[in-house]
């Protein structure tokens, strides 16, 4: 009687356990092959797997994959995953797309979403690279981004690549608590426009333990950011990770809660910098900058603040940027700057940068355009320990 009880016990256990265990959509079944187009199949896979009552994972297997476009649409009925063990392929040729003005994989209105499996996706941007003309011209062809997330919640993106996007690898917006971990991006430096990430108006954002090999900002952030917390990341070749650029848009919404930490830079073009347009309409508040125990490795512009950012001249500096930036700590930056001048804090002469503490900055220089050196204007930062090379020479000093 015992046994049998135990027996009953030990089924109704297993069935217990069993019914909290995902249920598996894998895309052959659906009709999914490789060297094929699979965006029926995964978008068939996707509804299934979205309607279910009970975690979901849908496959894409190993191999090769072609994909022409993809939206993904919750709110779905519980948490879902979608495990890419293989590489998926964007057409080479973005005029392929069914709509040319979008983005290539898109997932909007998703709450528990998981992206794993190791796999690659494959933007192949390369003959798109050459026909981008954006920085002469102001009406050139908008480029598909390889993945946007716009509105997910309680998300965690790990362990796979995408690689050589067109346009920007990852456009986040709108979204909270959403994780990138142990998450690479890669493309060659010479790529155009391809920020590896770029994070606005989204609330609890991590990128942890990645690493971003790009040709544009390895993360960028845009208006309405609140709690990006960076750590881990490696970021090289690329243009660094900057706040902005902001300030062009009237209604931009303030950016609070920036935290970078434990990074190392590799031969990019800078390390941490905020940047905001002169001559432009936004009043938004940038605060609560914080940047700790950062390697620079041969960086031509380690730490900037270009509060009179305009490039392709696209703007006057004849009325300075509106925007203020206050509380920012950057503390622990070592290594070595590609161009004599380590440090640039440019600041508007409008709203001054305002508590900003610099402590223990170890850099130097090793090249033969003159002595290592700091540009500072509109901002008399306070220091902390060991300032090498000495920093706005004229600011004060706190012990």
């Amino acid at each position: 009687m015992a046994l049998k009880f135990t027996l009953l016990f030990l089924t109704l256990l297993a069935h217990i356990v069993n019914s909290q265990q995902p249920t598996t959509f894998d895309i052959g079944k659906y009709g999914g092959k490789p060297n094929a187009n699979i965006a029926e199949a995964l978008s068939s896979a996707w509804k299934e797997a979205c309607a279910a009552t009970t975690p979901s994972t849908i496959v894409v297997p190993k191999g090769t994959f072609l994909l022409n476009q993809l939206k993904l649409v919750g709110p779905c009925k519980a948490p879902i995953e979608l495990q890419v063990q293989g590489t998926i392929r964007a057409p080479s040729d973005y005029t392929q797309l069914p709509d040319k003005n979008a983005e290539w994989i898109t997932i909007n209105y998703v709450d528990h979403l998981t992206i794993s499996g190791g796999g690659i996706f494959d933007g192949q941007g390369k003959e798109a690279w050459a026909k981008n003309d954006c920085g002469k011209n102001p009406k050139c062809v908008k480029l598909p981004i390889n993945l946007s997330f716009n509105f997910i919640t309680n998300s965690i993106i790990h362990d796979v690549t995408t690689q050589d996007s067109k346009n920007f690898h990852v456009n986040v917006i709108g979204c909270k608590n959403v994780t990138f971990q142990q998450f690479t991006v890669s493309a060659p430096g010479e790529s155009i426009n391809t920020d590896g990430l770029h994070i606005a108006k989204s609330e609890g954002i991590y990128v942890l333990e990645s690493v971003i090999k790009t040709g544009d900002d390895c993360i960028s952030v845009g208006d309405g950011m609140k709690e990006l917390h960076i750590e881990k990341v490696t970021c090289g070749p690329g243009h660094g990770i900057s706040v902005g650029s902001l300030g062009k848009g009237a209604t931009e919404e303030d950016v609070t809660g920036i935290y970078v930490k434990n990074c190392t830079f590799t031969g990019t073009q800078n390390g941490i910098r905020v940047k905001t347009w002169p001559s432009a309409p936004a009043k938004l508040k940038i605060t609560g900058l914080h940047y700790e125990d950062i390697i620079m490795d041969n960086v031509e512009n380690p730490i900037v603040i270009d509060q009179e950012y305009c490039p392709w001249n696209q703007c006057k500096l004849d009325s300075p940027s509106l925007i203020k930036i206050s509380e920012m700590t950057v503390k622990n930056i070592k290594g070595t700057s590609a161009s004599p001048v380590a440090v640039s804090f440019v600041c508007s002469k409008t709203v001054p940068c305002e508590n900003v503490e610099m402590g223990d900055i170890d850099l130097t220089y090793s090249g033969n355009q003159g002595p290592i050196t700091t540009k500072c204007s509109n901002i008399k930062p306070t220091f902390v320990g060991k300032q090498n090379p000495p920093i706005c020479a004229n600011a004060t000093q706190s012990s």
